[in-house]
């Protein structure tokens, strides 16, 4: 039985929920999470009994000194929740952990067992995968529910995918069948650089996330990692002719592609966001939702942040076909896509 008795009465809720694993190229879905509980001094409630998800000789648990007293952490997936302060406040739930091992069905009944308690509005799922996409180019970030309504009214796309799906696929399909409003929102990482982080991948989840559920996210450093990321990326891609040619080739494929789509509603939406990060007054702001109170300190350990990596030199030899690489199992496409495991 699920008991809350430490958390306090939560204001129109929504849950943000990601994964590490095949459904997290890059770690860039759960690194967007973090970044989310860590400027928002999340604090945990609950988290999962390890025993019942995960095999341990897959994610092993670590062992740890804290003033010299060794403890050890268990795999699994906690929640925690952030208040978001301002004209009209808001609380974001927030998912974070690894893909289960077994009992899927009953891993995703107790979150929904959790968003139940909470009366949470609706769950969007971050997820990242590997695609045919140039790093030289925004990071394509698709936004897609089971729900017809949710699809029509947020202007979402209607899953379609038959095949191989991820914990991802399945906490969205739970939710429907439960009736809880569901989007998740998947990011495609470049197959020739998918080692983590990216945070180029984080950014875009996280400004998706942004216009989906109407709040203004602090980025902190992204931004700039981001440029950094994509820098170095550039310089190890102009070391190798061949490498620079198939990036090339995936910007001229890519560019003609969406040429179409460089409608005056796309612009229009990035303008918005321009508008909103340099004019706090106008929209989501300091004085607006999307800015935390202060919680204090609290015990609660957190993850560490991730600190700047170079980037990882491209795959020398990519596929004549540009296929989203993955593990043997056939990789998913629009809605539900797949990734290499990433743990």
């Amino acid at each position: 039985m699920i008991e809350l008795e430490g958390v306090p009465e939560l204001i129109d809720p929504v849950m943000v929920a990601a994964f590490e694993g095949w459904n997290d190229a890059g770690d860039a879905a759960s690194t967007a999470v973090a970044h989310l509980d860590r400027e928002w001094k999340g604090e945990v409630f609950a988290a999962l009994d390890a025993e019942d998800y995960y095999d341990f000789q897959v994610n092993r648990p670590t062992v740890f000194l804290e003033n010299g007293v060794r403890k050890i952490t268990w795999p699994t997936t906690r929640l925690s929740v952030v208040r978001i302060g301002g004209d009209k406040p808001r609380d974001l739930v927030l998912v974070r952990g690894i893909e289960p091992s077994m009992r899927w069905r009953s891993f995703c009944n107790e979150l929904l067992g959790f968003a139940h308690e909470l009366g949470v509005e609706m769950v969007v799922i971050l997820g990242a995968l590997l695609g045919d996409t140039p790093h030289t180019r925004p990071v394509p970030v698709s936004g897609v529910t089971s729900d017809p309504d949710l699809a029509r009214t947020m202007e979402l796309e209607e899953t379609r995918y038959e095949g191989p799906t991820g914990i991802v696929g399945i906490l969205q399909e739970a939710c429907t069948h439960a009736g809880v409003p569901a989007v998740s929102l998947w990011a495609a990482v470049p197959h020739y650089v998918s080692q983590p982080p990216n945070p180029k991948a984080t950014l875009a989840l996280l400004n998706r996330l942004e216009d989906l559920i109407g709040l203004r996210i602090p980025l902190g450093e992204l931004p700039e990692d981001a440029r950094a990321w994509q820098l170095g990326v550039d310089q190890l891609a102009a070391e190798d002719s061949e490498v620079a040619e198939y990036v090339q080739t995936l910007e001229e494929a890519r560019d003609t592609a969406e040429l179409p789509e460089a409608s005056g509603e796309a612009i229009a939406r990035e303008f918005e966001r321009y508008l909103r990060r340099r004019d706090p007054g106008q929209g989501p702001g300091p004085s607006g939702p999307g800015v935390a109170t202060e919680s204090g300190d609290t015990s609660y350990l957190r993850d560490p942040g991730s600190g700047r990596t170079r980037p990882p030199k491209p795959d020398p030899e990519p596929q004549a076909e540009p296929e989203p690489r993955a593990d043997p199992e056939p990789p998913e496409a629009a809605g539900e896509p797949g990734t290499d495991d990433e743990e």
